[in-house]
Order: structure tokens, then sequence, then C-alpha cells
């Protein structure tokens, strides 16, 4: 798969609707994009995968992209593609910092709509579905102003900040994204929930997912994903709805509580961290007083709190 060819999170113009949080660097072996990012106080860079994952063409050419990597950059951290071609083993050879994060969970849409999901579930989307219509968006580049007030919302209610909250213009460059699709949910007129897709190759993976306060009391989550689950079908094996809430990947807050009711399967998920130039890095974290942390980098500790 070529630069150009490459399509929704692995692509080029879902690396460069994120500039706003770095400068994007493309990795010409393995076909990946960073995110470089100033350290402030100082005149260092780091890099970053693209939020949410890291999606690349060979994995096995990363290491040699990430040992060419200019010394002002100290430190690179991703969260790799779930479904990537790497075995943990691959990883750690390439990385210093190899953690399970998250799993996420996963939707066969091989099966019967009617089997996908617990009991609980398909009740609630199916009363959810009398009052709620479901439809696939015409226009994504026109909901964009509509779809950041509904994604406020969210980043509100769950204090969420820097690139994970995203932006308008983000929004606006990755609704323009031909490949992008969208299942808007109606309560009568009025749009009270979206939820953002991407197809890659077998795997439908939910980028993004909000409603407005009338979509939390009418249950438009569950009506948006049992509808996406046939919408869906046929065009690909596995839709990835993806993971919990907070880093810790304790598997019990309600988001993956509510996720594990519709999942077929998990799959894991692995943070990784490299050191590019070690003595910057030693001298850089224990100006910060984090010399004992296990967050990496150790420099960047709370960023996401």
């Amino acid at each position: 798969m070529s630069q150009s060819s490459a399509k929704g999170y692995a692509g080029k113009a879902y690396a460069y609707s994120l500039t706003e949080f770095g400068e994007p660097i493309h990795l010409p072996r393995c076909g990946g994009y960073l995110l470089r990012r100033a350290i402030p106080g100082t005149g260092f860079f780091d890099a970053m995968g693209c939020y949410p994952l890291f999606f690349c063409r060979d994995w096995k050419q990363l290491c040699d992209d990430l040992e060419e990597l200019p010394p002002e950059i100290i430190s690179v951290s991703l969260v790799a593609d779930p479904y990537g071609h790497y075995s943990p083993d691959e990883l750690e050879q390439c990385f210093e910092v190899v953690n399970p994060f998250k799993v996420h969970y996963v939707v066969d849409l091989e099966l019967p709509q009617e089997r996908i999901g617990s009991d609980h579930h398909r009740k609630q989307a199916l009363a959810s579905l009398d009052d709620i219509q479901v439809e696939v968006c015409k226009d994504p580049p026109g909901f964009a102003e509509k779809w950041t007030e509904i994604y406020q919302t969210l980043a509100r209610r769950h204090n969420i900040h820097g690139i994970r909250a995203f932006s308008q213009t983000a929004f606006e460059q990755q609704l323009a994204m031909p490949e992008i699709e969208v299942l808007l949910a109606f309560l009568g007129d009025e749009i009270i929930g979206a939820q953002l897709y991407f197809v890659q190759d077998d795997v439908v993976h939910c980028h993004l997912g909000a409603v407005s306060d009338h979509g939390y009391k009418a249950g438009a989550f569950y009506a948006m994903d049992y509808v996406s689950f046939d919408h869906f079908a046929g065009r690909a094996k596995w839709l990835d709805i993806g993971g919990g809430a907070g880093l810790s990947g304790s598997g019990q807050d309600g988001l993956s509580l509510y996720k594990k009711g519709w999942s077929s399967r998990t799959r894991p998920v692995y943070f990784c961290g490299k050191i590019v130039n070690p003595e910057a890095y030693r001298d850089l974290a224990p100006l910060q007083g984090q010399e004992e942390t296990n967050y990496f980098p150790a420099y960047r500790l709370g960023e996401f709190s």
C-alpha cells in the first residue's frame, strides 16, 4: 500500500488532521506517521503515534525508521494497531517499553444480527429504535459543526482535553475524508447522536461516538450500535468498538461494561515506548521530579489526567 493509497487511520489525511497537536512525520520504510511535539521548557521534541492508534504498512521496517529519527527527538510513544502484523516479541525488539494497554472489544460481523450481543443489549436497542431513527449521513463534511457541538458535550462531561478532545478543525478535515462513514441518530427531527467509522481491510474501526443529553436518555448508543452491525455486515469481518474509559484498562468502568455487552471477543492492545536520545531523556525526567514513575515518557506524567 503506497503512502497515497493508505486510508483511514493509516492515511496521510488523518495524520494531517492532527497538526494542531504535533507536526506529522512520515516514516518512509514502514509507512506510518508520528506527531512531533515540542517538550515545554526545553529545546527538545518527542514523537507520539496518531491518536488513538498507530498504523503502518510494514511493522518489520518500523525499527529502522525509529533508529533514523534525529537526536532532538528524545522519545517515541504509541499505541499499536491491535490488528497489525507483529508479535509482542517483535515489539520488544524495537521498544524499551511494551505494556498491555486496554483491550478492545470486537463484534463478529459474520454472526446474524439477532445473535450479536447480550439479551439485555438487544432488548435495549430494539426498545430505543421504537423512538429513534438511525440513518447514514449523506454529507459528512456538512456535519462537522454539529458533530463538534455533540462531541464537546461528551468532552465536558468526562473532562476530556488535549488531543483526545480533537477540535473543530480536526473534525472538519476528518469528515472530509472520503472513506469516513457516519451514522446519525434522530429523535424526530433532532440529531441526538452520531458515530464515525473507518473501514480498513477486514476491520471496521468505530472512530468516535457521542450523543446529546437527549441521546443518553433515549438510548441512542444502543440504537446506533445495533444498526451498525447490519450496516457493515458483508463488508468486513470485525467491528472494533474500542476500549474502555481512562488509562487503567481495568475493564470495570461503565464504558467497558457497555462494550462487553456487545462484543464477541477482545483484542489485546499494546502501549510502546522508545528512548531515542538516552542522555537527554535521563537529564529531562529528573527535572520533572519523575525519576521513579512507570509512566512513559516520564516527563509527560499527568498530561492525560
